[in-house]
């Protein structure tokens, strides 16, 4: 079962997280895992913002990223978001690691 964790995003900033996966302390091995990431409006919805994820494998750790460009063109609200790891085996088994609520709050300061 993924962890539940809502975000809060400044719209026109850039953001990043991390995501630990170690369990009880201990690292997990994630060598040759990938991973995804997807922001939407609503569940249903077919419009979608992709995370840029990489993976710290010594650390079990991943970091998930927006920049500013693509929270620029968000419109400020309540979004859904989750991240998932995908194993390296020829039918790739698939973990939702994190999911929850963005709230993207509005930008005063433009250019």
């Amino acid at each position: 079962m993924a962890t539940y964790s809502n975000l809060f995003v400044d719209q026109g900033s850039d953001f990043n997280f991390a995501v630990d996966l170690a369990i009880g302390g201990a690292s997990i091995n994630l060598d040759g895992y990938s991973a995804r990431g997807q922001i939407r409006k609503s569940y249903t919805s077919s419009t979608a913002t992709d995370f840029a994820i990489s993976i710290n494998v010594d650390d079990s750790e991943l970091n998930a990223s927006l920049t500013a460009a693509q929270t620029s063109v968000l419109k400020p609200g309540r979004y859904v978001y989750d991240i998932e790891i995908l194993s390296d085996d020829v039918t790739p088994i698939v973990t939702r690691v994190v999911e929850g609520q963005i709230d993207v709050t509005p930008r005063v300061t433009t250019a």
